[in-house]
């Protein structure tokens, strides 16, 4: 059945008639965050003694916190371009799919290396692991899940850039799409899959940390409202902490908004934010030179801000020299792209790692005919997919 439009234009019409009052509601509650930033930007001391009482209540509160920098800091873009080789990492992935005639996965890591101020052309780099049969089988005999190929996908990620990193001499600068922290799901049978990752990924961490490599993770329209909730705990009454979670006075204000207003942003373009300590459960996972801060980067041009989060490890944090690199060798490589400013290697990578679907349907023909010509088994489509695949059908 076609989408009933009737009944979810009423629904639109009722959004509609709220729109005025809630953007009313939103530009009180913007009003009041731009305050307490101001109010608090020069009391860490006090905000960080705050968010420990509020970890008193709400042992899984995550939110920023405060360093040494005031909250309304920001600091311009170096002037000098360094001479340092920069390394770009993103991956794709195929996940097995039991509605297809044979089960396989593929995890695709691209890479690319551009030493700057150097003339060289820049070096292209690709990994492609393929898996089948038993290689996709869990401990308790299930099959791999998306989850756990994206784990690896990450996982593989970070070691190409340490991989990579480790050929090349003086200053290397290396990121990814995305935060640092590695995301995983903690419960049921994909929490084991995620602790031996993560164990992995750390020790991939800490090789970077000990080769002297600076690591980031660049974060495009940031969703997560980590300055925002640190000034609602500012401003949080005795009472309020004791319902921490229901305790949402900036409801709907954004740490984007609070960085960059089109009107009166925090940050002039190119400007970076003060960086904050990451609040979160993940600390027991991140200690020391590995503790996971971040801080807000405004890529945008006059009258059209576009502020991104940078998340870095403390080894980062605690060499101001190498901090500057980073904010300087990202402000340049957004400018590369012109109105639509991104990492231009970061978008190289992607282009590099990208699995078309045509390439994932050549993958399955190839595999296909190896079996068969090795006495090997091939199922047959499962009859949803078959389905699915009738011709002049316009919806997967």
């Amino acid at each position: 059945m076609p989408i009933d439009f009737q009944q979810v234009y009423s629904k639109i019409k009722e959004i509609g008639a709220g729109a005025r009052q809630r953007q009313k509601t939103l530009e009180e509650r913007r009003d009041k965050a731009r305050d307490l930033l101001n109010t608090y930007a020069g009391e860490l001391d006090a905000l960080k003694d705050k968010v420990i009482r509020a970890l008193e209540q709400d042992p899984n509160l995550r939110c920023a916190l405060p360093l040494n920098e005031h909250l309304n800091t920001h600091i311009p873009v170096p002037e000098n371009i360094p001479d340092v080789t920069l390394i770009a990492a993103d991956g794709s992935q195929i996940n097995p799919d039991r509605h297809e005639t044979t089960q396989f996965c593929l995890v695709n890591v691209g890479a690319i290396v551009m030493q700057l101020n150097s003339g060289q052309t820049p070096e292209i780099f690709t990994d492609s692991d393929l898996r089948f049969g038993e290689e996709l089988e869990t401990q308790s005999g299930g099959m791999l899940s998306e989850g756990m190929v994206a784990l690896q996908r990450d996982l593989k990620e970070r070691g190409k850039l340490e991989e990579l990193a480790r050929q090349f001499e003086g200053p290397v600068i290396t990121f990814t799409d995305g935060p640092v922290e590695l995301w995983g799901s903690r419960e049921g049978e994909e929490a084991a899959a995620y602790r031996q990752a993560l164990v992995q990924y750390k020790s991939v961490l800490s090789r970077l940390q000990e080769q002297g490599v600076v690591t980031a993770g660049y974060v495009d329209k940031p969703a997560a409202n980590l300055v925002v909730r640190l000034l609602e705990i500012a401003r949080a009454l005795p009472e309020d902490l004791e319902n921490l979670r229901a305790y949402r006075p900036l409801r709907g204000v954004s740490d984007r908004w609070l960085y960059g207003d089109e009107k009166k942003p925090l940050l002039a373009p190119g400007e970076r934010s003060a960086v904050f300590a990451i609040q979160a459960k993940s600390q027991n996972d991140y200690q020391g030179l590995l503790a996971l801060h971040f801080f807000y980067l405004n890529v945008g041009t006059a009258g059209h801000p576009w502020p991104v989060r940078v998340e870095i490890p403390k080894w980062v944090v605690d060499q101001p020299e190498k901090l500057k690199q980073l904010h300087a060798v990202l402000v340049q490589q957004c400018r590369l792209m012109g109105s639509r400013p991104y990492p231009y290697l970061l978008h190289r990578s992607h282009e590099i790692a990208v699995v078309s679907l045509d390439e994932k349907a050549q993958l399955q023909q190839m595999l296909e005919m190896e079996l068969r010509s090795n006495a090997g088994e091939v199922g047959e489509l499962s009859y949803k997919q078959s389905a699915k695949n009738l011709k002049g059908r316009t919806r997967r």
